[in-house]
């Protein structure tokens, strides 16, 4: 190995380091927690370092989670998808249960990561292409990426009103099992 490949693989280790620190944090203590005064202590490097590793702060090691996540979170979506409906959406809701700050990371708190743009990061593109993936079978007569939007957002919306004990705990499983009754019925 070069000195230049080295460089290159330590930088890249340095740059590991400190997302898999933030994500610990994050997920013990919310990103509030997250500081870079906090991380550099935690990973014993300087907070020039990680600075020169990721310029926007905070911000940029949060996107570089969310975008762990979204690649962790597509390897879930199509490891379940041979159980259809109710395997993507129930591996969806424990993604999202087992990882709630990345979760919120990935789709709650602010963000440059968009989707549905030309410029959407192709992991980003996966998720999607994920639910897609069971949608189309079923959406019948109707839009498949539109009605794929709405499946996502209600599986969304169930992850967030569940979080926030917005809905009754022992109605869980009927409501998710309600969900993907109504979706497979689309293509009837």
């Amino acid at each position: 190995m070069t000195q230049r490949q080295r460089r290159v693989r330590d930088r890249t280790e340095r740059g590991q380091r400190i997302v898999a620190a933030a994500r610990e944090l994050a997920e013990a203590e919310g990103w509030d927690a997250v500081t870079t005064r906090r991380l550099a202590g935690l990973i014993e490097y300087s907070q020039p370092v990680l600075y020169s590793h990721f310029p926007g702060g905070k911000d940029a090691i949060m996107t570089a989670a969310a975008l762990e996540g979204f690649a962790e979170l597509a390897a879930a979506l199509a490891g379940a998808r041979d159980g259809g409906l109710a395997g993507i959406a129930g591996a969806y809701i424990e993604y999202a249960e087992a990882k709630p700050a990345l979760y919120d990371a990935m789709f709650t708190l602010a963000s440059e990561l968009r989707f549905a743009r030309d410029d959407t990061p192709e992991v980003m593109k996966a998720n999607f292409a994920e639910l897609l993936a069971v949608i189309e079978p079923v959406a019948g007569e109707q839009d498949a990426g539109v009605l794929t939007e709405v499946f996502w957002s209600t599986l969304h919306g169930l992850v967030t009103l569940d979080r926030g004990r917005r809905l009754s705990p022992a109605n869980r499983d009927e409501r998710l099992a309600l969900v993907v009754e109504r979706f497979g019925a689309r293509g009837d």
